[in-house]
């Protein structure tokens, strides 16, 4: 009876420290398993952002009052080391993005009261004089995503222009109308506009104007404007924007569409264009800011 009561403790003994062994060893496996996890998440965490600047300058708030800051190619491509550039142009590494800031100051373009961040595109690196027409089309695609945005005295976010077609007039169109630069309207605004994304494009107001009138800026209205349904707010989203001869299309996150196929359209033809992303801030309230990602910015002709 002694024997058997011996055999049993011990194999209880036994099962005991071996089930203890078992869990220790699960355990361990565990941990081997999350700390692999932690390493391949810090791998993943610094990722700098792939966006070819080559064809791109950059306009800042910063300036002597007078003129904003513009950085061309090749400066631009040391955008992340350039201690006069960093405060508006810089990379948020953990995203694989670069982000513009912006805000208001008197450093501002021609022709507006408001400051930016915002690239501008040139065909030709490092210059403004090539530019493209609707006939010979173009497309830019965005990823970005709004990463911090002032709000105005009734507690509503202010709103930022996050990609343009700007109108451009030759040295030939300028000369003709007696204009002292290049400037022509945008064609095409998109705004992110409290969460959401508007679109404003460009009307001619008297559809008889000859050629030589419609070079002239009080020759177009703005239209209406539109809304797309979905709500982005501060999530990541993808814009794309296809120009062709007389048409234009603006498409968000690939699954919402606006087709522009009028005779505003067409005759916009007349203008040269270049395409605009970036930061364009719309106020010029004492405090504001606002700040937008850059994941991805392609262009092609």
């Amino acid at each position: 009876m002694r024997i058997k009561l011996k055999l049993i403790v011990l194999f209880v003994f036994v099962s005991v420290l071996n089930a203890n062994c078992q869990s220790s060893k699960v355990v361990t496996e565990d941990d081997t398993e999350t700390k692999t996890k932690k390493k391949k998440k810090k791998k993943k965490k610094f990722k700098l952002p792939e966006i070819d600047l080559t064809h791109w300058k950059v306009t800042t708030p910063a300036g002597d009052g007078k003129k904003p800051q513009e950085v061309s190619p090749p400066e631009i491509m040391d955008y992340a080391t350039n201690e006069a550039l960093k405060p508006y142009m810089y990379n948020d590494s953990t995203r694989g993005a670069i982000v513009f800031y912006a805000f208001p100051s008197k450093a501002t373009t021609a022709n507006t009261k408001y400051s930016r961040s915002e690239l501008r595109e040139q065909m030709v690196s490092g210059e403004n004089n090539v530019n493209w027409t609707f006939k010979e089309g173009g497309y830019m695609k965005g990823k970005l995503a709004i990463d911090d945005i002032s709000k105005d005295s009734k507690g509503k976010y202010h709103r930022v222009i996050i990609m343009q077609i700007h109108g451009r007039l030759t040295n030939e169109q300028r000369d003709l109308i007696g204009e002292k630069d290049n400037n022509a309207p945008p064609m095409l605004k998109i705004y992110w506009d409290k969460g959401k994304i508007r679109v404003k494009t460009k009307v001619l107001k008297n559809l008889n104007a000859t050629p030589e009138q419609m070079l002239h800026e009080d020759a177009w209205g703005d239209d209406e404007g539109f809304n797309f349904e979905q709500e982005v707010g501060f999530r990541k989203f993808t814009l794309e924007v296809e120009v062709s001869d007389g048409k234009m299309v603006v498409i968000l996150n690939k699954n919402e569409f606006k087709v522009y196929d009028n005779i505003h359209m067409k005759k916009w033809g007349i203008f040269e264009n270049y395409f605009k992303a970036g930061n364009y801030l719309q106020t010029r309230d004492e405090g504001a800011f606002a700040k937008v990602r850059y994941y991805d910015l392609e262009v092609k002709h």
